[in-house]
């Protein structure tokens, strides 16, 4: 039996649809993600699970429990806010024993202690959340959640307020206690760099409903449809029309799209003679030039649209700008949608 099970969630608000069949199941100790543009329902999801929201119709159940009517405060599931939600009045060493101590548990001390070494905040348990940075107040709050050992924990964007460096290193740090801990985690987010990074499961959503999930492999390079390819990734799509007439091959019934991911092209000159069974071969003018940390991205025109082509910076004898190339597209990595 799965460790929680989501059973056809359903949530309306007035004619709109929320949730819409939510089903999904999660095995004790794996990292899901919940990914999604700002709107698809992934949030009202996290909080109808943490009984913040009350669902329309389904069930939820964690270790055999059937919590879908239980208040939050019986669920045992642990919440990170994006806000982080801590009481402004209290130090960091009393916002983590604040849950404790409400329910006056015994040797709070030594957990406490254990908290805050594990986060990384010694020295800080005298201080107030407003003196503290923005990286520091979410390890308050991830250590307030995991002091209570919530059955489940779900994360409502945490990373999102943090710059790119503290974000880095807090989620390299979840992603160790959490494996550390065991502890099931259902996380939200609408990064898909950040959600390949951390999850074992990824659920890509869209509308209330589950598009696809699977691994982080499985979601990045086998996109089930349209729309998960264009939110993976940054694929390069085609119509089927479009297809057809830019690599002069005909896309079978019943697949109306096709799918080629930037990284998979290689630039070859177009003076260049000769082809090879195994690429489809599109012509292609040069028409921008950028250079993104490690990688190069090219924006190249071709007869019925722009396509997008990443290559690794090795220094020289990259394309310019007004270049006349041949975008070779392996024909395993073209995926017809």
């Amino acid at each position: 039996m799965s460790y929680v099970s989501v059973n056809s969630l359903m949530k309306r608000y007035e004619e709109k649809t929320v949730l819409d069949q939510i089903t999904f199941s999660i095995e004790k100790g794996e990292f899901v993600t919940l990914l999604g543009q700002s709107g698809c329902g992934k949030s009202t999801l996290l909080r109808s699970l943490a009984g913040i929201t009350q669902i329309d119709e389904g069930q939820i159940v964690v270790n055999g429990r059937d919590i879908t009517n239980l208040p939050s405060r019986q669920r045992g599931i642990g919440m990170v806010f994006q806000s982080y939600a801590l009481f402004p009045n209290l130090t960091v060493h009393q916002n983590i024993s604040y849950g404790p101590k409400l329910k006056k548990q015994r040797n709070i001390e030594a957990e406490v202690r254990k908290m805050i070494e594990m986060m990384g905040l010694e020295g800080l348990e005298a201080r107030y959340p407003h003196e503290l940075s923005g990286g520091q107040q979410q390890r308050v709050a991830f250590a307030r959640s995991l002091i209570m050992k919530p059955t489940v924990l779900l994360l409502d964007e945490p990373f999102s307020a943090l710059d790119a460096k503290i974000r880095k290193s807090l989620q390299e740090e979840v992603k160790r206690i959490q494996k550390e801990l065991e502890i099931t985690t259902i996380f939200v987010t609408h990064d898909q760099k950040e959600a390949m990074i951390l999850s074992d499961t990824i659920y890509v959503m869209n509308q209330g409903k589950v598009e696809q999930a699977g691994t982080p492999e499985e979601i990045y390079t086998k996109p089930q449809n349209k729309f998960v390819a264009g939110f993976i990734g940054a694929y390069n799509l085609f119509s089927k029309s479009e297809w057809e007439q830019c690599s002069g091959h005909e896309l079978k019934a019943p697949f109306q799209d096709m799918a080629v991911r930037p990284e998979s092209i290689l630039l070859t000159g177009s003076d260049q003679e000769g082809s090879s069974s195994d690429y489809y071969v599109i012509k292609g003018k040069i028409e921008m030039k950028t250079l993104n940390g490690s990688m190069l991205s090219y924006k190249v025109k071709t007869s019925v649209k722009h396509l997008v082509v990443e290559e690794v910076n090795r220094g020289g004898g990259s394309y310019q700008e007004g270049d006349l190339v041949d975008l070779m597209l392996p024909k395993e990595a073209c995926i017809p949608l």
